[in-house]
């Protein structure tokens, strides 16, 4: 079995936003076959807390320098490009 692929969530304040995102994130990719482990973060403790993760997935900009994958998207709140934003995070996990 592989290894759980690890995503930090991150959202202004690591509360309400970025809950709502990672169950999305997991739910979608648990739909695909796809295990993730999420850890939730407030934008400013992203570059502190990045070593280990796969990708970060984020609703506010955060530095885009960190070494692994940035996404940053509200679609997961509001809907709009859902769809599209999985298929994005399925094909950065595919390669890394």
């Amino acid at each position: 079995m592989p290894k759980p692929k690890r995503i930090l969530v991150a959202c202004g304040t690591a509360i309400a936003t970025s809950t709502v995102v990672a169950k999305a994130v997991e739910d979608a990719l648990r739909e695909r076959g796809i295990e993730v482990i999420t850890q939730q973060c407030k934008a400013s403790e992203v570059a502190s807390m990045v070593q280990g993760v796969d990708l970060v997935v984020t609703t506010t900009p955060v530095p885009t320098n960190l070494g692994v994958p940035v996404i940053q998207t509200l679609a997961f709140l509001t809907g709009i490009g859902k769809e599209a934003v999985i298929e994005q995070i399925v094909k950065t996990l595919a390669e890394k």
